[in-house]
């Protein structure tokens, strides 16, 4: 039994965000079923590479792991009767279109609510559901520009930087996806009732300032790029090796610092107080020191050393990591199309006792399940025909 067994989720998201959130969820137990339109066209399904028969990527059948999946052409009234339908049996929607598409098409949040009282619905969008921006196309690079946040993050001399992730879609959207549908259904268990969830990529990553918000906020200057303690403004850093590799440097506090001075052959800095006195003198020191061995060899110096210093990895690398694999962060899951055919793939990262993770299947193709669970809800074939083209 998972944490969320018994829960039954509708999923309309596309892309990345939305589709995240609720694979944790199935990944806890829920039930998901996701809902596309046999015509959208969803960047995730045609993100190569494919799976051995072409039909599936890999990204979808990451995504859609513990999922069913149906097509409905949510234009027609029929598809929106089979959504009436079907939410009578379910807990939560989850939809990332663009505010009031779904209230257009019949099965906006007050339209469900009608059918099923306890409903939970929520809206993932990039601006949130009210505000000016609110009707306005984004992606995770523009979440993060009007946050303020990319504006102190890289060099100074080169300018704002990217990680090869997507921080506002799954840190932001897709989590506060999930702990506003975790606290949703608390609230609903005290009192019975469903309610609306408005989540805002944009909002999310506000709060990921931090610190240096809190300190502008109460009247510091603006943080700037290579001007704070955590975005190399200070010894907190990256650090190149004599093979081009890197080393991270995150030796904040006193203790940490002073073993890393020793590891610099620089002990007469252990106490700290030159960081006040002389701090780009340190950091020369330790950038000429990091390029006199290999990313290895300073792993290896460091590795019985608690410092906080780390070598960067490759993909390969963490897939390849001892700790990672121990953590059961790159599962094997089979692909159910695919008889007897595993891929890896990142896992789960909640860790309970009781009701630990499970990783059921891959996903399917999109639509694969559209008959099955049509015709469980009365629809003949005819008439699934007719609303999922």
């Amino acid at each position: 039994m998972g944490a969320l067994t018994g829960i039954k989720i509708l999923d309309f998201s596309t892309l990345l965000p939305g589709p995240y959130a609720t694979m944790f969820l199935a990944d806890l137990g829920a039930e998901v079923l996701r809902v596309t339109s046999p015509d959208k066209v969803d960047l995730v399904t045609q993100w190569p590479p494919f799976l051995e028969e072409g039909e599936l990527s890999a990204a979808a059948a990451w995504l859609g792991r513990n999922k069913r999946t149906i097509f409905l052409n949510l234009k027609k009234p029929a598809a929106v009767g089979a959504v009436k339908e079907l939410v009578k049996e379910y807990d939560i929607v989850v939809e990332q279109f663009r505010p009031g598409v779904m209230d257009k098409l019949g099965v906006g949040y007050e339209a469900l609510r009608e059918v099923n009282p306890r409903l939970i619905y929520c809206s993932l969008t990039g601006y949130g559901q009210t505000g000016p921006m609110a009707d306005k196309a984004g992606h995770d690079i523009n979440y993060l520009a009007r946050s303020g946040i990319a504006s102190a993050a890289g060099r100074r001399e080169e300018g704002p930087s990217l990680y090869n992730f997507q921080i506002a879609d799954v840190a932001s959207g897709a989590m506060n996806t999930v702990v506003s549908i975790l606290a949703a259904l608390h609230y609903r268990d005290v009192t019975g009732k469903g309610q609306y969830a408005d989540v805002s990529m944009t909002d999310g990553v506000i709060p990921f300032n931090s610190m240096d918000g809190a300190c502008f906020l109460a009247g510091a200057a603006a943080p700037r790029r290579e001007g704070q303690q955590l975005n190399g403004g200070e010894i907190y850093d990256f650090y190149r090796t004599k093979d081009g590799q890197y080393m991270s440097v995150g030796s904040l506090e006193p203790k940490f610092f002073a073993r890393l001075c020793l590891a610099m052959d620089h002990p007469e800095w252990a106490d700290g107080s030159i960081l006040k006195t002389d701090l780009p003198a340190v950091k020369q020191a330790f950038r000429e020191k990091f390029l006199t061995k290999t990313r290895d060899e300073w792993t290896q110096v460091f590795s019985c050393l608690d410092a906080c210093v780390e070598p960067v990895f490759t993909l390969a690398e963490a897939v390849a990591d001892q700790h990672n694999n121990a953590r059961d962060m790159w599962p094997q899951v089979s692909i159910p199309t695919l008889p007897g055919r595993t891929v890896r793939q990142a896992g789960c990262p909640i860790k309970l006792s009781e009701c630990p993770p499970e990783y059921r299947h891959g996903g399917y193709p999109t639509g694969f399940h559209t008959q099955e669970v049509l015709s469980a809800c009365g629809f003949t074939r005819e008439e699934i025909e007719e609303m999922s083209t």
